[in-house]
């Protein structure tokens, strides 16, 4: 899908926590920060981070998708908004990641690479690679890859010539570094921007931020909310002055 307005845009990494007893307090304190950044910003929110991996109540975390879709659609005026939810398609279960701008999803594929550690094969059905594709949105050519798929190089390959990478997150706090290492290294080598956001859930890294093409890397911190202008002319700066083939 495209759009033909081109603009700069603010990028927004969000890092905040997610209850398992109550969806609805998740999705307003998502819908507040998505509100508070300014019209033209690209916001990513953790993976998951309306429900987490919730398997006790599982029906629950199906049905309050449809909830979830209609306010994302309409706080997305004008804005960019990425993250993923467990919805069941034909009697099969995904982690959805999805694109939502100007009151659409203009955007979504499934989880093509499930975390076993962590039992989602028990409980959900893996996407197709084939699904993994770029999407220019508002003249933004934007790549999504889902928590553990940042660790397949076959995927990074894929979302060569991307503006903007977003990592939308529920990654392990054991294996913080990994993280931290993994979203500076894909920003370096796609010479992109790279917009991570972890959950600051008791089980994740907290490791939220934003990488230049340059590689220069901000965290949240303890900022709920990160912003970073992207500019289009930086990462053609990063591709002309080292030159490794990224058009």
């Amino acid at each position: 899908m495209m759009t033909s307005k081109v603009g700069e845009y603010t990028l927004c990494s969000l890092l905040f926590n997610t209850t398992t007893k109550d969806y609805n307090t998740n999705l307003q304190t998502l819908l507040t920060l998505v509100n508070d950044c300014s019209e033209k910003s690209l916001i990513v929110a953790p993976e998951v981070c309306l429900t987490s991996y919730d398997y006790d109540n599982f029906d629950e975390v199906l049905a309050f998708a449809n909830i979830a879709n209609k306010e994302l659609k309409k706080a997305s005026k004008n804005k960019i908004i990425i993250t993923t939810m467990i919805e069941k398609r034909d009697d099969k279960v995904y982690n959805f990641a999805k694109i939502f701008h100007n009151g659409e999803v203009v955007y979504e594929r499934a989880k093509a690479r499930l975390f076993r550690f962590g039992d989602e094969h028990k409980y959900m059905d893996e996407g197709d690679d084939e699904d993994l594709k770029i999407v220019e949105v508002d003249g933004i050519k934007i790549g999504i890859l889902i928590c553990f798929e940042l660790r397949f190089k076959d995927m990074w390959q894929k979302l060569e010539g991307c503006d903007v990478i977003a990592v939308p997150s529920w990654w392990g706090v054991l294996r913080t570094e990994n993280f931290k290492c993994l979203t500076q290294a894909i920003a370096i080598i796609n010479q992109c921007y790279v917009v991570a956001s972890d959950s600051l859930h008791v089980e994740c890294t907290k490791m939220s931020g934003i990488i230049t093409p340059m590689g220069e890397v901000q965290r949240n911190g303890n900022k709920p909310c990160l912003e970073v202008p992207y500019y289009k002319k930086e990462i053609k700066t990063m591709r002309k002055y080292m030159d490794v083939g990224i058009k």
